[in-house]
């Protein structure tokens, strides 16, 4: 065994040997509500839906933004291949729930198992997928060598290596084989992306970027009804996807908006529900004046600030605001996805660390269809600019929406590029038959 296996061989042995601890971190997101306890097993690769017979293409994200952005694609294969069944894994909640509310055709979701060896043998046992499409940078090195020990074809689609991952992954090629050499093809989401993957070894080839082909996040119509009702004629403006740090920073932006315009609302939408008690704590201790969407309440007059701690309501809260602020962006490093409040028409504003999303952030700004700011007090005077310009605040969203549209396409490259994989998928036994006729 060469230096390269050795080293995988160790990491899958301390994966088998945490095993215990796993279940223990299981328990304990399901006492958090971050697990489903009713499919909590299949963490465990335990699968009790049965598989369907015929070709099974598995396709995996981590989470509901990555299923939305390649749902486009999946369509498009299902109707190119009538007969080919799709499972469909993730790690979240809200991705479980978003493909249970609109299931692609012949889709069975399933979550994803943790990366322990035995359980990915048993979940691979069970369903036996005749290839894989793999979404973004979900790479876990246990469950890909074991998908490929098996001689199961592989693809990565929407590929991307933020500045982290790419360092990270070049560090490691040096004593191990990263995730990514086991792709082909490998589709990135960028330029510079593909460049970073064929850096690593990795043959790639830009396609685009499939969040511009994913469907708009969804809202339902009642909730929304009821929060518009509740606000009224207030200006909005909303923190989406924030990190820890962002909330204070954007409460504190939120003083000087409310200096100008008296009776402005800002909606905080934490990038994990869960902190909404540790969110409240913080902002009570600043003086400002809220309450809780996870609590049940609405906004009041008197509230200057309305924390959205639930999941999968982001959409909804979107199309509330006048103007949209992109987290991870000002107190973290990375950012979160700009193109949902581009494409529902909101003007966007984000901090200086765009790194995940640099391409996009680039296109938006370069278009006038976001503005990026530097540091807290720009985010204030934007705010206030944007809140009191109504034709600024259109020119932006006009123009952050056309670089949406512009952006499509990447659903039908793709599938041009999956071709050979999709060929090679197993056809039923009459049509075989024809075929050799």
């Amino acid at each position: 065994m060469d230096a390269r296996g050795a080293t995988a061989a160790l990491y899958g042995a301390l994966a088998g040997a945490a095993a215990p601890l796993a279940r223990h971190w299981l328990r304990r997101r399901v006492a958090a509500g971050k697990e489903d306890p009713l499919r909590v097993a299949e963490r465990t690769g335990i699968a009790i839906t049965p598989r369907p017979p015929g070709a099974l293409l598995w396709v995996h994200g981590a989470s509901m933004g990555e299923l939305r952005s390649v749902v486009p694609l999946i369509r498009l294969i299902a109707a190119a291949r009538p007969d080919v069944n799709f499972l469909i894994t993730s790690g979240t909640r809200t991705s479980a729930e978003m493909i249970a509310q609109a299931p692609p055709p012949r889709s069975i979701h399933q979550y994803v198992p943790l990366d322990i060896p035995a359980w990915i043998e048993r979940f691979l046992d069970h369903w036996r997928p005749d290839a894989v499409l793999w979404l973004e940078s979900e790479l876990w090195p246990n469950l890909i060598r074991q998908t490929r020990q098996r001689g199961i074809a592989m693809a990565l689609v929407n590929g991307r290596l933020s500045d982290r991952s790419f360092a990270r992954w070049r560090r490691i090629s040096r004593i191990a084989a990263p995730p990514v050499a086991a792709f082909a093809p490998c589709l990135a989401q960028s330029e510079a992306d593909a460049r970073r993957f064929e850096a690593l070894g990795v043959p790639a080839v830009c396609v685009g970027n499939l969040k511009f082909d994913g469907t708009p996040a969804p809202a339902d119509a009642a909730p929304l009804d009821a929060l518009r009702a509740a606000i009224g004629a207030r200006p909005v403006w909303l923190a989406a996807s924030t990190h820890p740090g962002e909330e204070e920073i954007v409460a504190r932006a939120h003083r000087a908006v409310r200096a100008r315009h008296r009776d402005a609302l800002l909606i905080v939408v934490p990038r994990h529900a869960n902190r909404g008690t540790e969110i409240a704590e913080r902002l009570a201790a600043q003086g400002h004046g809220f309450v809780r969407r996870s609590l049940g309440n609405l906004p009041a007059p008197e509230h200057d600030l309305y924390i959205a701690d639930t999941m999968g309501e982001l959409g909804m809260l979107y199309r509330l605001a006048m103007v949209a602020f992109i987290g991870k962006s000002i107190a973290s490093i990375g950012g979160q996805n700009p193109i949902e409040p581009a494409r529902l028409q909101v003007a966007t504003v984000f901090g200086p660390h765009m790194e995940n999303f640099r391409d996009v952030a680039s296109a938006l700004t370069a278009a006038g269809g976001a503005i990026q700011i530097r540091d807290e007090s720009a985010l204030a005077a934007t705010i206030i600019r944007l809140l009191g310009d109504p034709d600024e605040r259109a020119r932006v969203a006009a123009a952050g929406f056309a670089v949406t549209v512009q952006g499509q396409g990447a659903a039908e490259r793709a599938l041009a590029a999956l071709a050979p994989l999709l060929a090679a998928l197993p056809r039923p036994a009459a049509e075989r038959n024809h075929a050799s006729a």
